[in-house]
């Protein structure tokens, strides 16, 4: 190991390709306990990856999720972890042949490697030699969020991982970034998960002080109204916002209903379309998103 000063805290940085073989979570923490911050980068339009390098020590972990192609666009050095999240055919970087497309962005010399996770039953861990000789670990952490989230839903890969991060108690902080839940052109917003939930949870989580919420959404300017109103009970200010938002979502919830009254012949000619395709153009169903 390399031994970095961060403060006053001597920290003991793993060596790349630690992650290689691991199982258990007290493997994971021997291993994870050595960074100053373990930054967890989400797959969103509101990653800023030179922010974020610039805001944090080289004793830091970032931590990336499967398609990091569309949040990197060069070599990222600085120590780093993939998830790769098991779905019913295993890994999608793995039965997608994106493995090689995947790890090139992280060099050897700092990359731990790959915690290939499984959230669900129904989801598969890989052998470590689907990962075409990338260092690879596994945790199964099937059933870590069965008894609060949503049922009929499944949490997202970030979401799980960061309350078992939490729970590990490590030294060092937990910093989640880009964890907006905003759907985009770029990115979409599978309803398999409960994001309403998960945000609740993230930012109630935040100000207990397990973990850090980077960027814009870890202030909340409603604390701020309160301390500015502060005649008025919190939960009169709840209420009020409560009832502006129930308004706009009627609001909204009118407006979807007459795009979807304009777009019905567009729809109906798309599934004349689809049911005339050939099968062989036609695609095999993928597994379940669980990311």
């Amino acid at each position: 190991m390399d031994h970095k000063k961060t403060g006053s805290i001597d920290v003991g940085i793993p060596a790349a390709g630690s992650a290689a073989g691991l199982n258990g979570a007290d493997e994971w923490r021997t291993i994870l306990a050595g960074f100053s911050h373990i930054v967890l980068v989400a797959n969103s339009d509101a990653v800023d990856i030179a922010n974020l390098q610039e805001q944090f020590p080289e004793t830091a972990l970032f931590v990336f999720f499967n398609k990091v192609y569309k949040v990197l666009d060069r070599p990222f050095h600085r120590h780093s972890l993939l998830i790769s999240r098991g779905q019913p055919r295993g890994a999608n970087i793995v039965y997608r042949g994106e493995v090689g497309e995947v790890v090139k962005f992280f060099p050897k010399e700092y990359f731990l490697g790959i915690m290939n996770i499984r959230l669900g039953p129904e989801e598969k861990l890989n052998p470590a030699a689907d990962f075409q000789g990338a260092p690879t670990g596994h945790l199964d952490l099937v059933g870590f969020c069965s008894d609060f989230y949503t049922e009929g839903k499944t949490p997202t890969s970030g979401f799980a991982l960061a309350l078992w991060l939490s729970d590990l108690k490590l030294p060092g902080a937990i910093v989640l970034a880009g964890f907006s839940a905003r759907r985009s052109q770029k990115w979409r917003v599978v309803s398999v998960h409960d994001w309403n939930f998960e945000q609740t949870f993230l930012r109630l989580f935040a100000r207990l002080g397990k973990i850090t919420i980077h960027g814009g959404v870890a202030l909340n300017p409603y604390i701020r109204l309160a301390q500015r109103f502060s005649e008025l009970p919190p939960g009169e200010i709840s209420l009020a916002a409560a009832e502006v938002l129930s308004e706009r979502l009627g609001n909204t919830d009118a407006e979807v209903d007459k795009l979807i009254s304009l777009t019905n012949v567009i729809r109906s000619a798309d599934n004349v379309l689809r049911r005339l395709r050939p099968k062989f153009l036609k695609r095999k169903p993928k597994g379940s998103s669980g990311e």
